[in-house]
């Protein structure tokens, strides 16, 4: 395998806290299954918080941000039956990837940690 990128965000929980308050923060960079996932949790700011991390790590190890079109809902965080966080991607993106890193195998790996104040998200893109 070949490492073709990695990102890491830290964001504290507090500002995210504030953003979720208005409806159109969560709409601009929420997908739908985002935002029903956290009707069942007890921590929401976290929830959202680890994702909206996860989403700007994905962007770094990219490398390009939210250019070509490309926006935050192109990217959706979901958990496994085991509760693994996972990086789903749309077919825009996914055409982006191809093109970018010439090759059409593509492994993306996450990792999520939250806490009290702060949660962080780390990706890396590897070649299979």
């Amino acid at each position: 395998m070949t490492v073709l990128g990695n990102g890491v965000d830290i964001i504290n929980n507090r500002r995210i806290g504030k953003a979720i308050k208005n409806k159109k923060f969560i709409q601009k960079i929420f997908t739908t299954s985002e935002i029903k996932q956290s009707e069942n949790k007890y921590n929401k700011i976290n929830h959202f918080a680890k994702r909206f991390a996860a989403k700007e790590a994905f962007l770094k190890a990219l490398g390009t941000g939210l250019s070509n079109g490309l926006s935050f809902k192109d990217i959706s965080i979901k958990n496994d039956k085991y509760g693994k966080p996972k990086i789903y991607i749309t077919n825009k993106l996914k055409n982006f990837l191809m093109k970018k890193f010439k090759t059409k195998k593509i492994d993306i790996f996450l990792s999520l940690s939250d806490e009290k104040d702060n949660s962080i998200a780390f990706v890396i893109l590897n070649k299979k």
